[in-house]
C-alpha cells in the first residue's frame, strides 16, 4: 500500500501536488491514502487539485501554534500499526520536523519518500529518507555583474582652479551623500530577492499572518531594509506575494506562495 501525506502548510502549491501525484504513480504505483493537512485557507486554495486527485483534506486547529506537522505525524504513525501495512509512504514536506517520524517509520520496515521544493527541503532531513522527489523549477541563477573599466585619468588642473572647485564641490558632496543615505533607508536594496526575504525570516513560509514589527527586526538584522526604511513600502514593492493587514497602518504581513 503506497500513503502519501502532504503538509499543506509547506508544499502549498497546487501545480507542485499534481506534478507530485504524477511521478509517485509513475514511480511506486498506484497511491491508495492520499491526504493533505494545513490552514483551511491553504487547503481551500488546493480544492481543485484536493478534488481532481481525490485527496482527503485535513483542517488544523485554529491554535497560536501552527498543529499540522503533529496531525500529520498522528495519522501516519496510526496508519503505519494498521493492517494493511504501508510499503511506501510519502510525506509532502522537506521541514526537519518531520526527521524522527520518518526514522521511526523506515525503522519499521516502510520505504519513505520526501516529497518537496529544492528551495524548502532543509538539509539535515534529507539524509532520513530513503529518496528525495524534488518538484517545482529551480529559481534561475543571476548572472554575475560586468566589472566596469576603470575611469581614464585625469589631466590635473591648476592650482587656483582646483581650489574653486573644492570650495564648490564640498556642500554638493554633503547633499549628494544625505540624499543617498535616505535613498538607501527608503528603498533598501534594489536586487533583494524573494528568497532572501524568506532566508532572512523563515516564519513567512508557513504562510500565515506574522507580527509585521518582528519580520522587520528580522530583515534588518539581514540588512535587507534600512533602519529608517518604511516597511509598508518595503512589503508594498512586492504586493503579489505579500498581504498586509490591515490596510490602514498594517501590524500583520503573511507571505503569498506563487
Amino acid at each position: 500500500m503506497i500513503v502519501f501525506l502532504i503538509d499543506a502548510d509547506n508544499l502549498s502549491s497546487s501545480a507542485w501536488i499534481e506534478e507530485a501525484c504524477s511521478s509517485l504513480e509513475t514511480a511506486e504505483g498506484k497511491i491508495a491514502v492520499r491526504r493533505a493537512y494545513g490552514s483551511a485557507e491553504n487547503l481551500k486554495g488546493l480544492a481543485q487539485t484536493m478534488l481532481a486527485w481525490a485527496i482527503r483534506p485535513f483542517v488544523n486547529l485554529s491554535l497560536s501554534k501552527n498543529t499540522t506537522d503533529v496531525a500529520l505525524a498522528i495519522d501516519a504513525m496510526e496508519l503505519a500499526c494498521g493492517t494493511p501495512k504501508p510499503t511506501v509512504m510519502a510525506i509532502g514536506s522537506g521541514d526537519a520536523d518531520f526527521v524522527p517520524l520518518v526514522v521511526r517509520l523506515r525503522e519499521r520496515g516502510i520505504r519513505m519518500i520526501c516529497v518537496s521544493e529544492r528551495s524548502k527541503m532543509a538539509a539535515e532531513a534529507a539524509h532520513a529518507y530513503d529518496s528525495v522527489l524534488y518538484v517545482g523549477k529551480e529559481q534561475p541563477k543571476t548572472p554575475a555583474k560586468k566589472s566596469s573599466p576603470a575611469p581614464a585619468a585625469k589631466t590635473p588642473a591648476k592650482k587656483v582652479t582646483a581650489k574653486k572647485a573644492v570650495a564648490a564641490s564640498a556642500p554638493a558632496k554633503k547633499v549628494a551623500a544625505k540624499k543617498t543615505s535616505a535613498a538607501a533607508d527608503e528603498t533598501a536594496k534594489a536586487d533583494i530577492s524573494l528568497e532572501q526575504i524568506l532566508a532572512a525570516a523563515p516564519a513567512l513560509r508557513m504562510g500565515q499572518m506574522q507580527p509585521l514589527g518582528d519580520i522587520v527586526k528580522q530583515l534588518h538584522s539581514a540588512k535587507l531594509i534600512g533602519k529608517n526604511a518604511s516597511s509598508t513600502k518595503f512589503f508594498k514593492k512586492y504586493q503579489e506575494r505579500f498581504e498586509l493587514s490591515p490596510d490602514k497602518q498594517p501590524n500583520q504581513v503573511r507571505y503569498l506562495p506563487a
